[in-house]
């Protein structure tokens, strides 16, 4: 007799879970003995005589298991060979779904080959990022459906997800209205009867035939009494099949408008079956056995179909690794690469310069302050360049350390640049380091300020160089940088065009570096003497992304606020309360305090921001605050205008500043003790932390209060947190929860790939795989090692699609 090679197929993979499984007889729903009585006749060559696979112990199973693969191997011809770390995969494998296409398929070859996949459809996978058959093999589930738990009718419960196995007694178009679109079923087995429900689906009635063997799997709700599925996952039953939709855990994927999750399985379900063996694992056997970790084939099959809640755990340890793993070895190259490829300038701490500045100071630096400074000082003393990210929660004092640094580049006779985000934050900076630094700006050029720099009395001069400049107001300022002659400059993207020169560079600063992308900040590293980099963040980062997005940095972290600093009371107000809201700021005015009301941010645009704000500032003095003295601040006023207010509301000459988002950093005014920020639900955690972070700097009682008219859900959610939470860290830790690390941080602006299985909270997975990457690039850098030849051709691909996304 001739075997049937779709049932020979269909048995090997089953005997593969039943090795899995501890030969326990769970791979094939009600035990293996029904598929062979079934199919019999088809099999009887390749099984030979047997008694019931129910009776035999695990080892006799175990046995026959072998003797039945070598008689298909004698009978069929040799079976592909799988990896011998895992068994082939339980799923679906029909005719109709399953089937090969006509072309050859490889990993690469376009998903429109595979049965199914139209042109629309295709178009429909690309918005998820599938265009080839291994990225549906990659298209990993967000969670899976537990639909284990196989019950008789009889054990049904209410509430719960469950799975039943019987035979569909009739389906008819029901439902009311006169279309009725909706398909009623009714399924039974030896045990009772239950009703099925598939709202608006019409088809089910066509495709539901009496007789049919189905699973039916989803949650069991009650009508008028009785048991009903509605709208139920299903699989018709046809003997040899593994199940993809029902009875076990079943995958949820990504998704989008017009793919179904059915039509997702089905997909990947094909991808697998003809690309997983195709997968080869590229990590290095010691780095396997050392972390515990299962074969990549394994993952990958256990990832979308696990047999238990433990494989897709174990599954998932594995890919989270390797994700980290790459991205690990991908930032300390990028680190060590550019430390043993660039000879940085020493810049020692000239005698008394950095003392005198810091005496000159009118407050004392804090203890962290003095420990980062120290790490800064120790790095730039070195050829080797500094690569550090320095963090630190709102007033915490990151831009002293900053203008230390900056000074001792200049002392030493090099040029120092500090890069912001935006030209507000750049006159900021540049306002608050000619302070700093007690320079006076030169009455003839605005933004150029000159400094003297400890006992000798060394000028060093400070430029601001933006690209809203007037034409020759920016050749004069870039004619002084080019000649060396300024010592200090600061400026946004500007910095990094290619007609700017800074010769004698020799230290970076970037600001709020996670608004840059990788390759504006080495644009950057590229001018002047290889220089050295501090990249500082305003912005808290959980240390698990700092140490995944910026692992090519050292860490400095000011956990200390200056003392005195008082709790900041924060509290949601509603639109009803408005009134009260400004009453209680016309109180603390009344008690000689000052206040920040900080206008809504209607969109992203300076000039309708200021539009809005110099409106609410009318309204506010003539109909609100009409004895007191408002002053108006927004991003469209000249420099020496900002500063001229600023000045006046330092001095107590104005009550009430009314602002945009530009007073979010480098303000301090001790005597303000109130901000009120008017459409909160507008802005993110880190920005009202922000702007909470403008009070609070005296010894008075602090309030912040957040007025929002009609917040949405997640606003709300937004709001309720920063009323909780006053700790920079712990709100960024929220922050992340609620946006997920690619929105939190820009992924893209960091060179590296989103994550696709891999969570920021996976600490351990992390920890491993840091330690795992140091280990390689300490022992074989190149990874030139035979051993490593796998991980090497993998490590390869990794860089070359984020260059291709990059560029």
């Amino acid at each position: 007799m001739t075997v049937d090679n779709s049932k020979i197929d269909s048995l090997v993979k089953i005997l593969a879970q039943e090795r899995r499984s501890g030969f326990g007889d769970s791979a094939v729903i009600g035990g293996l003995d029904l598929f062979l009585q079934r199919w019999a006749g088809e099999l009887a060559p390749a099984l030979g005589g047997v008694k019931p696979y129910s009776v035999l112990t695990p080892s006799e199973r175990e046995s026959w298991s072998e003797a039945v693969l070598e008689r298909v191997r004698a009978s069929a011809g040799p079976k592909p060979q799988d990896a011998p770390d895992r068994p082939a995969p339980r799923r679906r494998r029909s005719s109709k779904a399953g089937s090969r296409p006509r072309e050859p398929v490889r990993l690469d070859s376009e998903v429109t080959l595979l049965k199914g996949v139209s042109k629309r459809n295709s178009t429909k996978l690309k918005r998820i990022g599938v265009r080839t058959i291994e990225d549906l093999i990659n298209l990993f589930p967000h969670r899976h459906n537990d639909y284990s738990s196989i019950r008789t009718v009889s054990e049904l419960e209410a509430g719960r997800e469950q799975t039943v196995v019987a035979s569909v007694w009739e389906a008819v178009l029901g439902g009311p209205g006169p279309k009725r679109r909706s398909t009623q079923a009714i399924i039974g087995d030896e045990t009772g009867n239950v009703r099925c429900i598939w709202f608006n689906n019409p088809h089910m009635a066509r495709t539901l035939r009496p007789g049919m063997q189905v699973a039916v799997s989803g949650r069991v709700n009650v009508f008028r009494g009785s048991f009903v599925f509605e709208s139920p996952d299903y699989e018709i039953l046809r003997g040899q099949d593994s199940l993809v939709h029902t009875a076990r855990l079943v995958p949820v994927y990504p998704s989008t408008e017009g793919l179904p999750q059915r039509t997702l399985r089905r997909l990947v379900d094909q991808a697998l079956s003809l690309g997983l063996a195709s997968i080869d694992e590229f990590l290095p056997d010691d780095i396997r056995h050392r972390t515990g970790l299962v074969g990549l084939r394994t993952a990958i099959s256990q990832a979308h179909y696990p047999d238990s809640d433990r494989d897709w755990k174990a599954a998932r340890r594995r890919l989270a690794f390797d994700e980290l793993f790459l991205m690990q070895v991908a930032v300390l190259s990028r680190k060590r690469a550019w430390q043993d490829e660039r000879q940085a300038v020493r810049l020692g701490e000239e005698p008394g310069v950095l003392d005198a500045f810091v005496e000159s100071l009118p407050f004392a630096l804090t203890a962290a302050q003095e420990r980062v400074l120290r790490e800064v000082v120790g790095d730039v003393a070195t050829d080797k360049p500094m690569s550090r990210l320095l963090q630190g929660d709102v007033g915490s004092g990151k831009t002293v350390v900053a203008a230390a640094a900056l000074l001792i580049a200049a002392a030493n006779g090099y040029q120092a640049a500090l890069m912001a985000p935006t030209e507000i934050l750049a006159e900021q900076h540049f306002m608050t380091l000619s302070k700093l630094l007690s320079a006076a700006a030169e009455e003839d050029v605005e933004y150029l300020a000159s400094a003297r720099a400890g006992p000798s009395g060394m000028v060093v001069d400070v430029a601001l160089i933006l690209g809203s400049l007037p034409t020759q107001l920016k050749r004069d300022l870039t004619e002084r940088v080019r000649s060396g002659s300024v010592g200090i400059v600061i400026g946004t993207h500007t910095l990094i065009q290619s007609s700017l020169e800074i010769p004698e560079l020799a230290l970076v600063v970037v600001d709020e570096q996670h608004r840059f992308g990788v390759m504006q900040r080495a644009s950057l590293l590229e001018k002047g003497l290889r220089p050295h980099l501090l990249a500082m963040s305003a912005t808290p980062i959980p240390r698990s992304l700092a140490l995944t997005m910026y692992g090519d940095l050292d860490m400095s972290v000011i956990d200390e606020l200056p003392p005195g600093r008082r709790k900041i009371r924060t509290r949601w107000v509603d639109q009803s309360n408005r009134e009260a809201a400004y009453r209680f700021v016309a109180k603390e005015v009344s008690r000689g305090r000052q206040a920040f009301i900080v206008c809504p941010l209607v969109e992203e645009s300076e000039a309708v921001q200021a539009r809005a704000a110099t409106e609410e500032y009318e309204r506010l003095s003539a109909e609100v605050f009409q004895d007191l003295r408002l002053g108006l601040l927004h991003g469209r006023m000249a420099m020496r205008e900002k500063e001229r207010v600023m000045g006046r509301f330092r001095r107590g000459e104005l009550d009430i500043l009314v602002s945009t988002p530009v007073i979010e950093v480098g303000i301090d005014v001790p005597n303000a003790s109130t901000m009120l920020v008017d459409g909160a639900d507008r802005f993110g955690l880190a920005q009202l932390h922000q702007f909470r972070g403008r009070v609070g700097r005296g010894s008075h009682e602090s309030y912040c209060m957040l007025l929002a008219d009609s917040p949405g859900e997640d606003a709300r959610e937004r709001l309720k947190i920063v009323e909780r939470v006053d700790d920079g860290y712990e709100l960024a830790e929220e922050d992340l929860r609620i946006r997920g690390p690619g929105d939190y941080m820009g992924t893209r602006q960091s060179g590296l790939p989103d994550l696709r299985v891999a969570r920021i909270s996976d600490q351990d997975i992390l920890s491993l795989a840091r330690r795992e990457a140091v280990r390689l690039l300490d022992t074989d850098p190149e990874m030139s090692r035979e051993p490593n030849a796998a991980l090497r051709d993998r490590f390869q691909r990794y860089t070359s699609a984020l260059a291709s996304e990059m560029s």
